[in-house]
């Protein structure tokens, strides 16, 4: 069936999404090239700052109690009782090799649960200290939620372990009626998936309960409310559940697309209707990649702005004179009382942290759940590697090393952002620069992470964790220093406006005499110019004098 969806309605999806609006990827082992699964996550916020909070493995003695804390309002929600151990945390991964992420579509606004305890970033770290599989996590989280109330908006997450990987969605009841419904589905073997603050689940298999689980009620809740009226054959989470506008395909499930063109472009193509435009079918949960996909390539698709596509943000005259694949908020509007928007690519500008979660059980177990982790903008930050058997946390991440009011000089954060906002203003003539400090970094990361799996094999387990934790310390705060270092390169360089000449070894150029060459002049790009005639005319056009 072919169906086109109104553009009504822009703003209150893209603009109007609650704090944290992110984009999580999903790879089955059998698409991976070394047989990994992998998730990611880029939780994106204005208002959230970049850092890793961690909890250790307790033992809890009967009657303990755990805070549950809004994650986005930092709001006391409620306690509820600790189990009689909890499992160790880092990041978005724990000591099992099990990782989580989430976006948030928000869905209908009556379902919102004022009185619920458990907020979406609490289902997340509850679920991480009390589960030892992806399928566990899922039967932790959908338990909470049904005792203690669903505090949150409509949710997809993520769940992954080193065997498999689900994406679940879930939204709440609405005020006086506790629980959420909910379904969650197994990533076949082979299969990529991904997820972007719009559900992705639309038709689910009622019989198949190894591969597909949800609340009993999903499909009656729905009719109760006046959500769905047709069979149970073909009901739609999505649908029903999500208030459907342009914002929710070109906004949100366009990022999915870019995923999906890059491994499948074929699968992809028939799609990009539906992502631009909301028109023909849903585009499918998952599709089968062509060639395998390496976690390289996950960290470069978080980088993606959509490049080589028909959204492509450096092809329009938003660019500016400096090709910049990014647009500043708001998202939406009006020439002419018309409305407009911006694209909205899975790298942004306003990403507190973000990370590809490689879980493995070929490798040495201390490594077993790796979290690449980076902050600030993907497209510029360096993913270094934090292991699930760590204990203890880089300083350049660490929870107290700055803030978004206070600047640290070792924090993470601030030297992937002052690169980063320096390159959004003069993009195509920076970005060479970064990305040969970005290359070089992850290359010796990635080259020296894969020599280690093969001396920690004969280790013991607990020396394993010792040495991965210093490696871990060692590249997180050594990309820090360097970003730093870059920052006061690339003021020097291209003070001004202009580029200063460099030697061979990279050293800027002087005369004979010691004094610094003249620079080189940037300038704009032709199209940048020819704009600046069409607007203007013949005002700024040279004339021979008489």
């Amino acid at each position: 069936m072919t169906k086109r969806f109104l553009f009504a309605g822009f703003c209150s999806v893209v603009s109007g999404l609650s704090a944290l609006a992110c984009t999580s990827l999903i790879a089955t082992k059998g698409a991976t090239a070394d047989g990994s699964v992998m998730i990611t996550y880029a939780a994106d916020s204005h208002t959230l700052y970049g850092d890793m909070p961690s909890t250790p493995a307790m033992d809890h003695k009967p009657g303990a109690m755990r805070d549950v804390v809004d994650w986005d309002s930092g709001r006391f929600l409620g306690r509820i009782p600790q189990p009689s151990h909890t499992y160790a945390t880092i990041g978005h991964i724990n000591s099992q090799g099990v990782a989580i992420a989430e976006s948030t579509w928000g869905g209908r606004h009556e379902l919102l649960d004022t009185a619920g305890i458990i907020d979406y970033g609490s289902l997340i770290y509850i679920a991480l200290e009390r589960s030892a599989s992806a399928r566990e996590a899922i039967k932790v989280m959908t338990d909470l939620v049904a005792e203690y109330g669903y505090a949150s908006e409509g949710e997809s997450f993520s769940i992954a372990d080193a065997d498999e990987a689900w994406i679940m969605e879930l939204i709440g009841k609405g005020s006086g009626r506790k629980g959420a419904v909910w379904v969650a589905r197994r990533v076949p073997d082979g299969y990529i998936c991904g997820h972007a603050n719009n559900p992705r689940i639309h038709r689910f298999p009622l019989d198949e309960p190894e591969t597909t689980v949800y609340s009993p009620d999903v499909i009656d809740f729905a009719r109760e409310m006046g959500y769905y009226s047709g069979p149970d054959s073909l009901f739609s989470f999505s649908k029903a559940y999500q208030i459907y506008d342009h914002g929710a395909l070109r906004g949100c499930d366009a990022r999915v697309w870019s995923y999906f063109n890059r491994f499948a472009p074929a699968a992809a193509e028939t799609s990009l209707p539906w992502a631009m435009y909301g028109e023909g079918d849903p585009m499918p949960l998952w599709v089968k990649p062509e060639k395998p996909v390496a976690v390289r390539d996950m960290q470069w698709m978080m980088r993606d702005h959509y490049e080589d596509t028909p959204m492509d943000m450096t092809k329009d005259v938003g660019a500016g004179p400096f090709d910049v694949p990014y647009r500043w908020r708001p998202m939406n509007w009006e020439v002419d009382s018309v409305e407009y928007f911006h694209e909205r690519a899975i790298a942004t500008q306003q990403t507190g942290f973000s990370f590809v979660a490689q879980l493995s059980d070929r490798v040495p177990a201390a490594m077993r759940g790796t979290l690449w982790f980076g902050c600030d903008d993907a497209n510029t930050c360096v993913y270094t590697p934090v292991y699930s058997s760590q204990t203890t946390v880089p300083h350049c991440y660490e929870v107290g090393n700055g803030d978004l009011y206070n600047i640290s000089r070792t924090a993470a954060f601030w030297a992937y952002n002052m690169v980063a906002n320096q390159a959004y203003n003069r993009y195509s003539q920076m970005i060479p620069d970064i990305r040969r400090v970005q290359n070089e970094l992850e290359d010796s990361i990635h080259a020296a992470n894969d020599a280690m799996k093969t001396t920690l094999a004969a280790l013991p387990e607990k020396e394993q964790a010792r040495r991965l934790t210093e490696f871990s310390h060692r590249w997180g705060n050594e990309s820090t220093s360097r970003f730093f270092a870059l920052n006061d390169f690339l003021t020097v360089k291209f003070l001004d406006g202009n580029i200063k000449k460099q030697n061979p070894d990279g050293s800027f150029k002087r005369t004979a005499t010691g004094l610094p060459e003249s620079p080189e002049f940037g300038g704009y790009n032709q199209r940048y110019f020819r704009s600046i005639v069409n607007e203007q005319g013949d005002r700024l056009r040279t004339r021979k004098l008489n």
